[in-house]
This record gives structure tokens, sequence and C-alpha cells, in this order.
């Protein structure tokens, strides 16, 4: 554990220290008690010591807020009096956090949010409206100097943060639904769209943090899962990480390869999750259609991870056994989606099959491309059953 002062040889410094009233080479009834000043600085080098995870995160919490409110411009009294000597301390304060600092307590608070606990009471003291509102701050307004009040750096840390918390933290998860942050994340999202309305120029790392946290928060969640499957812009800002968008056109680039993984992730789990239904399927008929006719497509996607996913996920669907609901639904199968494109998966999966196993045995791009064959192989032997 590391000390508060820094020092993260402080244990050893202790353990020398209470060695060399016992260092075994002398009986034990030689052994002098300690005195009251060794007692006082025994307990005082304990005490700093070790960290107490629930203060620290106040401490942090703490210097963040002050930080942040000094770099928006908000250390103003509110008897509009200003107050010259706090002004001063917030000034000092604010100097002395730089975003190099903010990062590295944003970096200390993921690693103790990790743990469940620590989670929930990091929540508790008021963490999911502080994460919320410092990675969403005014994204959307007109004012291109708005985006520079809080670093993109910063909003990507906050993120992070607000990812590591409620992995599998069912509590935690509810609250952030109780706080409206599905709407707020994919806002953000869209707002770092390049084309967007409000002025922000695109970026990828942010859009990725984004997807990253709504995939975190819903995951696992039945109730969270169905409320952003309900949300029309959910599907625009799913259609866009993956690059559905691009299909249509020549002079928009890409998404980055770790946001279309990111984006893929989170469709793979929001189709095959427990509670997914028929209906849910059919909502995502297009995104699944993309996925058969593109994702898995050399000739489209030249990320070779990429395209394993999606292989992954067409198998898995083909085998997948829907939450059963109304039993008068409408709603199409997935086999039945998959299966439209059946010719099509076919004639590029016998053509990829061959040039994997034209490559050379124990060549680099042989070993680079075996987990592809064996998702191709595992997909064409899913086709043939589900057709059956």
């Amino acid at each position: 554990m590391a000390s508060s002062n820094g020092n993260p040889f402080q244990w050893l410094g202790l353990l020398k220290w209470s060695l060399a009233y016992s260092d075994g080479t002398r009986p034990s009834d030689d052994i002098k008690p300690m005195n009251k000043d060794d007692i006082e600085f025994l307990e005082k080098v304990m005490k700093e010591g070790i960290i107490d995870e629930g203060e620290r995160m106040k401490s942090i919490l703490k210097d963040l807020t002050d930080s942040l409110e000094m770099l928006l411009g908000a250390n103003i009294t509110a008897d509009g009096n200003g107050d010259g000597g706090r002004e001063s301390k917030q000034e000092e304060k604010r100097k002395e956090l730089d975003e190099d600092d903010m990062l590295e307590l944003l970096q200390e608070l993921r690693d103790i949010v990790e743990q469940i606990d620590y989670a929930r009471a990091f929540m508790a003291m008021g963490g999911i409206p502080f994460l919320l509102g410092c990675a969403t701050y005014q994204t959307s307004g007109n004012d291109s100097a708005t985006d520079r009040t809080i670093p993109k750096s910063i909003r990507k840390g906050v993120l992070g943060v607000l990812s590591t918390m409620c992995q599998n933290n069912p509590p935690v998860q509810l609250s952030l639904l109780e706080h409206g942050h599905i709407p707020q994340l994919i806002q953000l999202f869209l707002d770092y769209t390049p084309g967007n309305d409000c002025g922000n120029e695109g970026n990828d790392p942010i859009r990725e943090k984004a997807v990253q946290a709504l995939s975190a928060s819903i995951r696992g969640h039945a109730m969270a899962e169905h409320i952003f499957c309900q949300n029309k812009e959910g599907m625009i800002m799913l259609q866009i990480g993956l690059g559905m968008q691009q299909q249509k056109s020549n002079t928009t680039s890409k998404p980055s390869a770790q946001l279309r993984k990111r984006t893929l992730f989170l469709l793979r789990a929001l189709l095959t999750s427990d509670d997914a239904t028929n209906e849910r399927h059919a909502q995502f008929e297009k995104l699944i259609s993309f996925t058969c006719t593109h994702v898995i497509d050399e000739r489209w996607e030249e990320d070779a991870e990429i395209r394993e996913m999606g292989l992954a996920m067409v198998s898995q669907l083909l085998r997948h056994t829907p939450k059963e609901t109304d039993p008068s639904s409408t709603g199409a199968k997935v086999s039945k989606i998959i299966l439209q494109h059946m010719s099509h998966i076919g004639l590029i999966g016998v053509e990829r099959i061959g040039a994997i196993r034209n490559l050379k045995e124990g060549s680099e791009d042989r070993e680079y491309a075996t987990m592809e064959l064996e998702e191709w192989e595992t997909l064409m032997v899913a086709l043939v059953e589900a057709s059956k």
C-alpha cells in the first residue's frame, strides 16, 4: 500500500526501525521498553503510512472540485464581492493542480473504485453527478471557447473512472440510471462526432470512452439495457460507431479501430444478453445485417480482431435462444435476419478460408490468421445447422 507522503519504501523504513530493537543478536530480556517519544514516533509513522481510502476519495474529490471551479471561473463569492483572500487561495490551488496533476488524481481514484465497496462509497459521497457533470459540461454549447474550459484529457479520465466504478456493480448502475446518464453520454458521443451541430472538432478518443462508459453501465442490468435499446439516438450512436455512416460516403473516414471494437462489443452484449428478445433483434436488424455484409468482410474491415469479433457474434446469434415474451410477438428471429445474407457470407467465407489455408505453414501471417480461420469454420457450421 502506498504511503501518503509518496515514499513507496516507508514500510521498509518502519520495519528496519523496528528491527533495531530486536535484531536477534541479543536476548529478549536485554531489550528495553520503548520510551514515550519512540511510541509517539511509531504511532505517527503507522498513521501516515496507511491510507484511509474513504478519506482519500474525499480529498481527491475536493481537490478536483476546487481546481475545476477555478478552471471554470467559478471562484466568485455569493455576494459578488470577490473575497481577495479566497481568490488568492483558489489561484494557488489552480496552479498546484494543473492538467497533469488532475489526471494523476483521476488515475488514483480509478484504482480505488476498482473495488466494488469503494465504488459505492464514492457514489454515496456524490461522485456520480460530479463525474457526469465534468464529462459533459456544456459540450453542446455554441460558444467554441466552451470546450476549452475542461480539457479533453480530463473528460477522458473522468469517463474512465465512471466505467470502472459501474462495471458489474448494480447499485452504481442503478444510480447512474436515476441521474439520466444514458442520454447524457449518447449526446457526448454525438457532440464529438465529425459534422456535429455544436461546433466541436470530432474526437474519437472521447467517443471511445463514452461508448466504454455506456457499455460498462448497462451490460448485465436488464432495466438499463432495455432503456438504452429504446433510445433512438442510441441506435444512431451504434451505427456511427460501427462505421455504417461511412458505407455511403467516400469522403468521411471510418471511426478509429478502437471505437469500432468498443461499439461492436456493446452491440454483441445487447444482442446476446439473457434479456434479449426477438423484438430487440428486430430493432437491431440493420446493425446485424451490416455485420454480416461488412464487418466480417476483409474488403471492408481491415482490422483482423474486429472481423473475428463480428464472426463470433454472428455464430453466437445463430445459436442464441431469445428470452420468451409475448407468444403472439411478430419480432423477427435473428437466424432469419442472418440467413438472408447466407449466400454473401458463404461466398466471402469460402474465399477467406481458402486464402488463410494457402498461407505458408508456420509463417507469421498464418499464425496471425489462425483465430479468424477458426471463427470462419465455426460460422460456416452454424450456418448449415441454422438453415436445416
